[in-house]
């Protein structure tokens, strides 16, 4: 008999990988479910012995919540990144932490192969693969959405549902929400079914981590944030490790209809997609972070920072992680955050969020050099003539030069 080969598959108990975990039983596989805890809110502890009714030979749960905002939410929030000046990239962040579980795992058991059930349209293959790749590319990974012998028999819901009844796969039939979402300890994400229209309103039963602003408390609250070269340490002066940080941010911007973002963007894959997001902790935190930033940065680090954090995120969103470029824009990261040290307290008012004050050991605010009543001759205002005839020069030249 040939010997079944080992596969570590990328499982979260729904009905796609539930299925994927079955096929590549049936196509002669050993099948290893590796389950991601990143923080989402799913009940994690049936799903053990859903996947091995399923056909799994072995199963493990990899406990990522504190590595996963530590290493990948945090650094985000530092160099305060947005994906086309809007996504907070929850999801990018979660996929190169993810496929680094399955690298782990597949070396653990010895496994020659992973897996995983992203299609073929999107973003989290390339992630999954361009991670894989960095870390071992020995690896091989099979990709069932992009198999025709899957998706000639799975082309959809309906067809997995039937594939699942045939071979008895755990799998609830419950009416399936017009939409698709993704959940982790950063934000909930939403996509397909009726947002695949961008004219089309989200309803308001569909979000899950905020209220509406509009029936957010009447009444603001305030936060106060210490942040340790960048990095958040304490809420409300209590120390909190980084997962408990980003949760309890989210209960309280989520309350006050803080992080709610609708937008359509552009897929690394070419085309065009809609999401709605929910990212109510993040939001908080970048507001902070950049506050803090411009009391404790000079000017010119800021606008390096943010000529390149286009291309941070960028990197983020298309999976790349694990690379050169990434890790020389995290040493500029870290060199750019020693000083970034501080309080910021914050306002919170239905949806909104407004920076009350900030103070910090390292503040580059001199009060008396600023202030438009200095009676002290702390800065001498006659030499701004000469500071501007200089920078005045190159302007003159030209003017010069066009009225010939």
């Amino acid at each position: 008999m040939t010997k079944r080969k080992k596969v570590v598959l990328a499982y979260s108990g729904g009905l796609d990988t539930s299925v994927i975990l079955k096929w590549l039983d049936l196509q002669g596989y050993d099948v290893t479910a590796f389950v991601a805890d990143l923080g989402q809110r799913d009940d994690l502890s049936m799903l053990e012995a859903k996947a091995k009714a399923s056909g799994a030979k072995e199963f493990f749960i990899g406990d990522l919540k504190e590595e996963f905002v530590r290493d990948f939410v945090f650094p985000s929030i530092r160099f305060n990144a947005l994906y086309e000046g809007r996504y907070m990239l929850g999801t990018s962040l979660a996929r190169p932490l993810i496929a680094k579980g399955l690298v782990d795992t597949a070396h653990k058991i010895q496994a020659k192969y992973i897996s995983h059930g992203a299609t073929g349209k999107g973003n989290d293959q390339v992630r999954f693969e361009l991670t894989a790749a960095a870390l071992d590319p020995e690896l091989k990974v099979i990709v069932p959405w992009r198999m025709p012998e899957f998706y000639d028999e799975i082309k959809g819901r309906a067809e997995a549902m039937i594939f699942a009844r045939k071979h008895n796969i755990p799998i609830k039939a419950t009416a399936k929400k017009p939409w698709s979402s993704d959940e982790n300890a950063m934000h909930i994400s939403f996509e397909a079914g009726i947002l695949e229209d961008p004219a089309a309103t989200p309803p308001d039963d569909m979000f899950e981590y905020s209220v509406s602003p509009k029936m957010a408390p009447d009444k603001a609250e305030v936060i106060t944030l210490l942040f340790e070269q960048g990095t958040p340490v304490e809420l409300n002066g209590q120390k909190l490790s980084p997962y408990n940080m980003l949760t309890e941010l989210n209960k309280i911007g989520g309350r006050n209809g803080v992080g709610r973002m609708d937008m359509v963007e552009s897929r690394y894959v070419g085309m065009k997609s809609r999401g709605v997001y929910e990212t109510p902790g993040g939001t908080i935190l970048v507001a902070a972070h950049r506050d803090l930033e411009g009391l404790t940065l000079e000017g010119n680090v800021i606008q390096l920072k943010e000529t390149l954090m286009p291309r941070f995120a960028q990197l983020v969103y298309s999976g790349y992680w694990y690379c050169s470029e990434m890790d020389c824009l995290m040493a500029l990261l870290n060199e750019s955050q020693k000083y970034v040290t501080g309080k910021v307290t914050l306002e919170l008012y239905k949806g909104g969020i407004t920076a009350l004050s900030r103070e910090s050991k390292y503040s580059l605010y001199n009060m008396k050099v600023v202030s438009m009543d200095d009676d002290q001759g702390a800065f001498d205002q006659s030499l701004a003539t000469g500071f501007i005839k200089l920078h005045a020069i190159p302007l003159a030249a030209d003017s010069r030069r066009k009225r010939f």
